[in-house]
């Protein structure tokens, strides 16, 4: 098993993320959940998107940056909405990363992909922050560019399923995606 870093939602740190590194932590991985925003975390989405812009992203990137220094090169970047997006920037940062997982949102650019990177991604179907078009452009941009992608799509499940203190949770897509997630990261 490896190291995985996880990153967290808009929301902040919450206990649902926290419970997501203890399930990873269980199958055999060492876990590094970094608090990007120094603050507690918040109940709404647009209080957090309100602490986004009070912290800044470029605090927010460099926190990540600090959290990962003290982490192994191959260390799998993981993220929640949001952190889906730290963890996709983290790549061009991180080419030796054992892999990127994705939940809820998208991650990466084509130009940081190495060729056989394993990618996952988690998301609901539709997503209201990754409209199908754009997912499926961005699955074209990052085959193309040699990532080795896997897509899961939950229909009728909300933005944040995974989560069960947020209206979104889907208990159903919960269970299959840290199935799914398990399996991947055994073989990155």
């Amino acid at each position: 098993m490896g190291h995985v870093v996880l990153f967290h939602s808009v929301y902040g740190l919450r206990p649902a993320v926290s419970a997501a590194a203890d399930r990873l932590r269980a199958a055999g991985h060492l876990v590094a959940v970094p608090d990007l925003y120094g603050q507690p975390p918040v109940d709404t989405v647009e209080e957090g998107f309100a602490l986004l812009d009070r912290i800044g992203q470029e605090t927010v990137l460099d926190r990540a940056r600090a959290a990962l220094d003290r982490l192994p090169p191959d260390t799998v970047l993981a993220g929640f909405s949001m952190g889906a997006g730290v963890a996709g920037a983290m790549l061009a940062e991180r080419r030796d990363t054992a892999g990127l997982l994705l939940l809820h949102g998208t991650g990466g650019s084509p130009a940081a992909v190495r060729p056989g990177l394993p990618i996952a991604l988690h998301l609901a179907d539709p997503d209201q922050y990754d409209p199908p078009e754009e997912v499926d452009t961005w699955q074209r941009e990052m085959t193309a560019a040699g990532a080795d992608l896997v897509v899961h799509r939950y229909p009728g499940a909300g933005h944040l399923f995974t989560d069960p203190t947020v209206p979104d949770h889907d208990p159903v897509a919960t269970d299959l995606t840290w199935d799914r997630a398990l399996a991947f990261l055994a073989r990155t």
